[in-house]
């Protein structure tokens, strides 16, 4: 192998390869993006008959084939755009019907000028690419191609990332879609071109294609993606060529298969999309969600009689031997302990996490019976599903715009969450007036309301509220609250304003 590499054939190969993977791992994250995978397609097809004229003019010259290619691919493009928009045919469509008859044009006039004599065009070599006949004409077209198309990428970044996935707020800053596009088609036009001694106008899509989906598996942010992309089409080229070397056989189609490797392992254990990751997560995700059943249905039949093994089973329905490892994770984390040979008891961390779950059930069926008009017969299942995925902000902001309820739908109380006053001043509305009771629910609320000048017994008024805080007066003195201390203060329920219980001094008018 290290023998072969040292030829200059072999570094020549090397060489295109490299350039090649790079370049199109790099455009092909735009191709991706921007859902253009057909068109890259029908470009790679359609670039046989200009190979053809070109042939026809200047001889076998890669400027030659260059030129003629770009223009056919640039024909190409607007046939297609001009079809999908002015013929009544679907855009696949479209495509499929412009790239297909520019191929056969392409392989009808190589076909044709073949048979002439003394003439060398090899259809195979255009269609799989020939790598390991790289001329230093190849190279250099190559590599100018290479540098066009990364220098295109930095510079006009803005103008592709803009138009790729915000394609209205593009066109409002005066940036024109239209021409980002056929300027993407134009660089998508010289890939193919560069692509053609290599992989071959069949399989420069799988480089164009396969990195960048491959890099999308990855990253979700745009720069990390395209570098991503351009290292796999990299490793793609040089691995392929090694192979195809190794194992004697045709370079093209190996760097393909690698690349399609290299996505395959990306789908199976990428980090945040990989099938096997996401296998586990959801198993966790199962094993949590039973967890929480059982203290759910825990906390029901404790104030009913005993808690027991054979109770929970029956509400839960669920084998034993599962049911027993179950309880032995909730009991390493202690959250409840056994106090017999089947009897079982929450502990005050269980009974608060159990409290939490039935919250976020009853609070959501409140939501969906209120807010989107449900019944009360259509509304557990949904409470069921989403109450062990709703987070305490979410719930704390559904409690808030319910107007904290104390009941469900169903009439069953809803637990209050730990460390909030049932009777808390951010419960009240501007134009309430309430008294600051004696009793809070720690010495740290009682040291704050000191520290602002606010003691027990004091009568406040409601003047403002959002959300991050509220505006009280008392005897004539205005205070800011912060919403989470407001959430803390327990005060008395709220007076109407001809409630006799407070001075006529202290009444609104």
């Amino acid at each position: 192998m290290i023998e072969i590499l040292q030829e200059v054939w072999a570094i020549r190969a090397l060489m295109a390869s490299i350039m090649v993977g790079v370049m199109c791992g790099i455009l092909g994250c735009f191709i991706v993006l921007r859902n253009m995978a057909m068109i890259g397609d029908a470009l790679s097809h359609a670039v046989l008959p200009g190979i053809v004229i070109a042939f026809i003019f200047v001889g076998y010259s890669a400027i030659g084939f260059f030129v003629g290619s770009v223009l056919a691919g640039l024909v190409t493009a607007v046939a297609i755009t001009w079809i999908q928009q002015h013929v009544k045919t679907k855009s696949d469509a479209a495509i499929g019907i412009v790239f297909t008859a520019m191929f056969a044009i392409g392989v009808i006039g190589i076909s044709w000028i073949s048979k002439e004599q003394g003439v060398h065009l090899d259809l195979k070599d255009f269609l799989f690419g020939n790598v390991l006949g790289v001329s230093d004409q190849d190279l250099y077209l190559t590599f100018s191609i290479t540098l066009v198309v990364i220098f295109s990428v930095i510079a006009f970044y803005r103008y592709l990332f803009l138009s790729t996935f915000q394609p209205i707020i593009a066109d409002t800053m005066g940036i024109s879609t239209r021409v980002i596009h056929y300027f993407v088609m134009l660089l998508l036009s010289f890939a193919v071109v560069a692509s053609l001694r290599t992989v071959g106008v069949i399989l420069v899509v799988a480089m164009l294609i396969t990195p960048a989906s491959t890099a999308l598996l990855l990253s979700q942010r745009l720069k990390q993606v395209i570098f991503i992309s351009g290292l796999i089409g990299f490793l793609s080229a040089v691995l392929g060529l090694l192979a195809a070397i190794y194992w004697e056989t045709t370079p093209g189609p190996a760097m393909t298969v690698v690349a399609t490797i290299i996505y395959l392992l990306a789908a199976l254990f990428s980090p945040q999309k990989g099938l096997i990751l996401n296998h586990f997560r959801r198993q966790r995700l199962h094993r949590r969600i039973r967890l929480e059943d059982i203290l759910k249905q825990s906390i029901r039949i404790s104030p009913t009689g005993d808690l027991t093994m054979g109770k929970l089973n029956n509400r839960l329905e669920m084998e034993e031997p599962e049911m027993r490892k179950l309880l032995k994770t909730l009991e390493k984390d202690h959250l409840l302990s056994w106090k017999g040979k089947e009897q079982l008891q929450l502990s005050a961390a269980g009974i608060e996490k159990a409290n939490r779950l039935v919250r976020a059930h009853r609070l959501w069926e409140t939501y969906l019976v209120d807010e989107v008009g449900l019944t009360e017969e259509q509304i557990h299942a949904e409470a069921e599903k989403y109450e062990h995925f709703l987070t305490d902000d979410l719930l704390d902001e559904v409690d808030e715009h319910l107007g904290f309820p104390q009941q469900d739908p169903h009439g069953s109380p809803i637990p209050q969450k730990k460390g909030v006053s049932p009777n808390a001043l951010f419960r009240l509305n501007v134009g309430d007036e309430s008294i600051i009771a004696d009793d809070q629910i720690n010495a740290r609320i009682q040291s704050d309301l000191w520290q602002m000048g606010l003691m027990p017994g004091r009568v406040l008024r409601i003047t403002g509220k959002d959300g991050q805080s509220m505006t009280v007066e008392s005897d004539g003195e205005s205070f800011v609250v912060p919403r989470k201390l407001a959430r803390e203060i327990n005060v008395t329920a709220p007076h109407s304003p001809s409630d006799p219980r407070l001075p006529d001094d202290r009444k609104v008018h």
